[in-house]
């Protein structure tokens, strides 16, 4: 279908091709439905309808099924016969097995190339999230970010915002003058949150060299969009890291990007698995923060798909922004899940040839309820759509093949060896050096000028005079203990008490000759 993403068919009887319309794609869209109902095979082709179409498209593979639109499907699957037969009764004529450009990510670095970013980048707000942090902690948090730039302290990795926070609490008592209250509790709290997000394999987030975006939004030779996926499966075992990486991720495009206004076609598609993910438990200020990303990012050339079971999954004012929808099967078992499938039907423009509730309800696995952006961004007639079969593999590759596509990746090398530049922790490593070495000089000078204390007090005991250790004068602020020792002394000898003891001392030195 020339200028669309080619979905399935729809009514009647399946005839009708049902396609997404590339110039509406970055209106972002919604693919839903209970767990087996085929929403993993759904995500495969529609990106590899992107990719044909020269789009990159950034993707997370929770289960590790995706991984085979690497390889080309084969006429040997088991499927194959059902899939011809599908392809025909839709009017896919160009219905053929390929393999696509991938690339793969890991956060863990195990199943994929590396991928990190800064503590700096990804910033307070969104670590706080990681974290699960309290008002007053994030408040904390806050605070460290704010000296890291005041103090020239760059946040790369875990353990510079720990040294920081120990800075932080070795100095609260002039900090909470300026910033406010800074308990040690709080600041317990967080490296104890560092700690367990470390333990997490969080730590391989953080640091350099850091992704670059624009090796997400590449194409291949032949002019195909790459097919970015991040390895997820470990992932979810720490929903929060996954959740927290794609907002830094979407946050970062939205800050990067230019703007472009409404392309012919999005420069990049991003697809977010497990959406409820993001929203469980979030506070309102990350929900905003997502609503504002998803409805300003559009104008970037972005376009955001959410992944979810159910549509109720995603907070209201974010799903009146997805304009392309595929609705997979919803069960109803109880009460409320009847509520929300009758929910879900209401957000569909109706077809007076069936009832989508039922429809919702009825369709089988390979099949959805779709609704995609017409002309001016309209939403087109709900229809029952059968979905096309994938071109690539389905299922995942074996560890072998995936260690193929890796070697012979262009990212092969760029990120793979960690660089630990001088940041936070070694700055402030070098400050506590310098201070220890300063105390113990200025030990090793009073310990030197001893005598010399005691051979002068002698001499004005001489005269009937004692000179206190504490001195006269108050030294200036920044004078060593020897300095001020030093200057002393010389005012001493400067007066006339001084000079009285000059006079003795002489004498005593004639009078033995």
């Amino acid at each position: 279908m020339d200028g669309k993403v080619f979905i399935g068919g729809g009514g009647p009887e399946y005839g009708e091709k049902q396609g997404l319309s590339l110039s509406y794609a970055n209106r972002h869209g919604l693919v839903a439905g209970a767990t087996g109902t085929g929403k993993t095979v759904t995500l495969q082709i529609m990106a590899e309808g992107f990719s044909d179409a020269g789009v990159p498209v950034f993707l997370s593979d929770v289960k590790g099924d995706l991984s085979g639109l690497a390889r080309s499907g084969s006429t040997a699957h088991k499927l194959n016969e059902a899939f011809t037969s599908r392809a025909a009764k839709i009017g896919f004529t160009d219905f053929g097995y390929s393999a696509y450009p991938v690339t793969f990510w890991d956060l863990f670095g195990d199943q994929g190339h590396p991928v990190r970013t800064t503590v700096a980048e990804m910033g307070p707000l969104l670590l706080a999230r990681l974290l699960d942090l309290s008002e007053a902690q994030e408040g904390i948090l806050n605070i460290a970010f704010r000296l890291a730039d005041e103090e020239g302290l760059p946040l790369l990795d875990l353990k510079d915002l720990q040294a920081l926070l120990v800075w932080i609490g070795e100095n609260r008592a002039d900090l909470s003058l300026r910033y406010g209250n800074v308990s040690t509790a709080s600041v317990g709290a967080i490296q104890r949150r560092l700690l367990g997000l470390e333990n997490q394999g969080g730590a391989r987030l953080f640091g350099e060299p850091a992704l670059e975006l624009a090796d997400l939004m590449r194409t291949d030779a032949q002019g195909r969009g790459r097919i970015n996926i991040l390895a997820a499966d470990k992932l979810m075992g720490a929903p929060g890291l996954y959740a927290t990486f794609l907002l830094w991720l979407l946050s970062e495009l939205f800050e990067e990007l230019p703007e472009v206004g409404d392309p012919d076609k999005p420069k990049l598609v991003f697809f977010f698995d497990e959406a409820h993910l993001l929203f469980d438990d979030a506070p309102k200020v990350l929900i905003d923060k997502v609503e504002q990303v998803a409805r300003l990012i559009r104008s970037k050339g972005v376009g955001i798909y959410f992944i979810t079971q159910n549509p109720a999954d995603v907070p209201e004012d974010i799903l009146g922004q997805l304009g392309n929808r595929v609705q997979h099967a919803l069960r109803a078992f109880t009460a409320k899940d009847r509520k929300n499938l009758r929910l879900a039907a209401q957000t569909y423009r109706d077809n007076p040839r069936f009832s989508t509730e039922e429809a919702i309800r009825e369709v089988g696995i390979g099949e959805a309820v779709t609704s995609m952006l017409q002309d001016k961004g309209v939403p087109g007639v709900v229809e029952r759509t059968l979905i096309r079969p994938p071109s690539s593999q389905l299922g995942p590759i074996t560890e072998t093949e995936r260690q193929q596509v890796l070697a012979g990746s262009d990212m092969a090398g760029k990120y793979d060896q960690i660089l630990d530049r001088e940041s936070a922790y070694e700055i402030l490593a070098k400050r506590a050096q310098q201070a220890a070495a300063d105390a113990a000089r200025a030990e090793t000078e009073a310990e030197d000028l001893e005598p010399m204390f005691r051979e002068f007090n002698a001499a004005r005991r001489y005269s009937g005079t004692r000179v206190p250790r504490s001195s006269a004068r108050a030294p200036r602020k920044g004078d060593s203990f020897a300095e001020a020792l030093t200057k002393n002394v010389i005012k001493e000898l400067t007066g006339t008490t001084g000079r009285r003891i000059v006079r003795g001392i002489l004498g005593g030195l004639f009078k033995g000759r």
